[in-house]
């Protein structure tokens, strides 16, 4: 890694692999090898370290019996593990396997990918029984234990992967790799609490430091780190790595070492895609990292250097040593490196001025001020641009919407006015057919009445000419 004026960092595909020259990614928290290579080769150092006393006979020990030992002791521990998870030293062979062992091979074979709570139920069936007692016994042992170093530690969960990939020897590399990413989700999220920077390490000591190292370096600029900025944003918020920049502060919040693999992936991707927006040419290795370690500067995620080394003791190794987030994760590994040894030729600049910033002595240039200021400015406007077109559509709408309201209240108020006059007319209706209907039923009683009146006033005349005679009788 180093350093030019067109391409601020520098870093080849070459330096991103081990150094024993596997084919893996390697790591800068590996001294430069990957997981597999530096598990072997910490181990043998470890123990030539500790063992400085002659043995037995007055020779002294040589690397070979270090070696023979430790490799005897990791032989040991790994049958302990196979004990406690088989109950015997090797897992079960194929051909003593039950029928109930084939059918829990099959339902893991149709499992899809990522579905981890089809993976809980087929744990929790009756016919996975073994393999769900199994991994209780593990978390029951790691949580009472969790007071051992915190490498003693990783190798017991390593080991415990190791066995239990052994589980499913017969099924496909992929379909294992699946199994084994849902089993790394299960154990870690419940140890997560236990392991997550340990006592027994200073991770802690080292966030702050790494926390205050970042905070130090705010006044570096996109143009410090030769990051390709877009001179107009597309975007209201003005800066196009905010979604990197959320992406990685997210990680912290997470407790399956994937899932925070995951959010450096999502990170990554982000960074892709504000290249490729800033910029007509795609983007290269050089521009990433720069993009990488410009996003690391403006979020100072909490907890950086616990969550990559949480990664790094409990995470499955072939996450780390191939593929996609193999890749992120060592690129972020290498952007942490170099703001940790970051000086002033990294960012061409001379010791003076690089001590000046610091301690905030010196502002930047007033070119870099001046093209600052004309970005903000340029923002600005394209953003008062962007809310004039926004308040203009709002208007439109509104003296849209209030035409459409009077023509409703107007179309309302005729179905009203025609509503009342058939109302009025079916009224009249109704009136008149009663009257009618009155009228009939009350002549039959009208002309009985009239007849009875005819006849009492023939009875009175006749009464009234009778009178006259009886008296002249």
């Amino acid at each position: 890694m180093w350093t030019d004026k067109q391409r601020g960092i520098r870093v080849s595909q070459q330096e991103l692999l081990c150094k024993n020259a596997c084919g893996y990614y390697g790591n800068p928290a590996w001294q430069g090898f990957c997981s597999k290579c530096w598990r072997e080769r910490a181990r043998p150092a470890t123990a030539q370290r500790q063992e400085t006393r002659p043995s037995n006979d007055g020779t002294p020990l040589t690397f070979s019996k270090f070696e023979e030992k430790k490799s005897t002791e990791k032989g040991r521990r790994i049958n302990t593990m196979r004990r406690l998870f088989w109950g015997s030293p090797s897992p079960p062979k194929r051909q003593e396997t039950s029928e109930g062992f084939t059918n829990v091979l099959k339902a893991f074979q149709r499992l899809e990918p990522g579905d981890f709570t089809g993976f809980l139920k087929i744990l929790r069936s009756p016919s996975s029984q073994r393999l769900q007692s199994r991994c209780t016994a593990f978390l029951n042992t790691m949580e009472a234990y969790h007071h051992l170093q915190v490498q003693k530690q990783s190798d017991l969960v390593q080991d415990f992967f190791q066995s239990f990939a052994e589980y499913f020897s017969t099924l496909p590399e992929t379909q294992v790799t699946q199994i084994m990413e849902h089993v790394e989700k299960l154990i870690m999220t419940r140890l997560h609490k236990w392991v997550f920077c340990h006592d027994s390490c200073d991770d802690e000591q080292k966030d702050l430091i790494l926390q205050r190292r970042i905070r130090s370096l705010n006044w570096i600029t996109p143009q410090m780190l030769s990051v390709p900025f877009p001179d107009k944003q597309t975007s209201v918020t003005g800066d196009p790595f905010l979604p990197a920049i959320t992406a990685i502060i997210e990680m912290d919040a997470k407790r399956a070492p994937q899932d925070k693999l995951a959010c450096v992936s999502k990170c990554s991707q982000h960074v892709f895609e504000a290249l490729s927006t800033s910029s007509s040419e795609p983007a290269n290795a050089d521009d990433f990292l720069s993009a990488l370690v410009y996003v690391v500067l403006k979020a100072n995620p909490p907890r950086l250097h616990s969550n990559m080394q949480y990664v790094i003791r409990f995470g499955l190794p072939h996450s780390l040593m191939a593929g996609e987030s193999g890749y992120y994760f060592t690129n972020l590994s290498c952007a942490v490196a170099f703001i940790e040894k970051l000086d002033g030729p990294a960012l061409n600049l001379s010791p003076e001025e690089f001590d000046g910033y610091m301690l905030h002595q010196r502002a930047p240039s007033s070119s870099q001020a001046r093209n600052k200021r004309l970005q903000i400015a340029g923002d600005t406007q394209h953003l008062l641009e962007e809310l004039k077109g926004r308040q203009e559509k709002l208007d439109h709408g509104m003296d849209a919407l209030n035409m459409q309201l009077q023509e409703w209240v107007q179309a309302v108020n005729f179905q009203l006015d025609e509503a009342t006059a058939q109302f009025a007319l079916v009224q009249k209706e109704i009136t008149a057919q009663a009257e009618l209907s009155l009228v009939s039923s009350s002549s039959p009683h009208d002309e009985s009445q009239q007849g009875l009146n005819r006849e009492q006033s023939v009875l009175v005349l006749e009464d009234k000419h009778a009178g006259p005679k009886d008296t002249d009788c």
